[in-house]
């Protein structure tokens, strides 16, 4: 069986799909706290990283892991919606679904404290 709405193509596919991306990034802002909270961490952290002295490199590692955590923060919510949907009844495989998103994103908070401390501290 195909998907009825898998059917437009072309530019008119792409302008959807930005939409419905815009969508998501306003589902996620308006109902994951966690999310806001890394939107606001970006919005200085990005700036920051694009007015300090370092080389290019350690600038895009230092952005590239802001957004990175920011993508993961997206797929733990997704993953999370998901399971809700389904059923919010407690089950050990929903718990584990649950918490390895979170995990997930434990990494990636912990990659931008590691790549900024990197890049900061090297030597000039």
């Amino acid at each position: 069986m195909t998907n009825p709405y898998k059917g437009v193509t072309g530019i008119k596919r792409i302008w959807y799909a930005l939409g419905y991306s815009l969508d998501g990034l306003k589902a996620a802002y308006r109902g994951e706290a966690a999310f806001r909270q890394l939107v606001w961490l970006a919005v200085i952290l990005i700036p920051l990283a694009l007015v300090l002295p370092v080389s290019y490199v350690g600038r895009a590692l230092m952005v590239g892991s802001v957004l990175l955590s920011l993508m993961i923060e997206l797929l733990n919510s997704a993953i999370e919606a998901a399971i809700d949907r389904i059923s919010l009844e407690r089950h050990p495989l929903s718990k584990a679904s649950k918490d390895m998103g979170s995990a997930a994103q434990m990494l990636g908070l912990i990659m931008i404290a590691v790549v900024w401390s990197l890049v900061l501290l090297e030597p000039q």
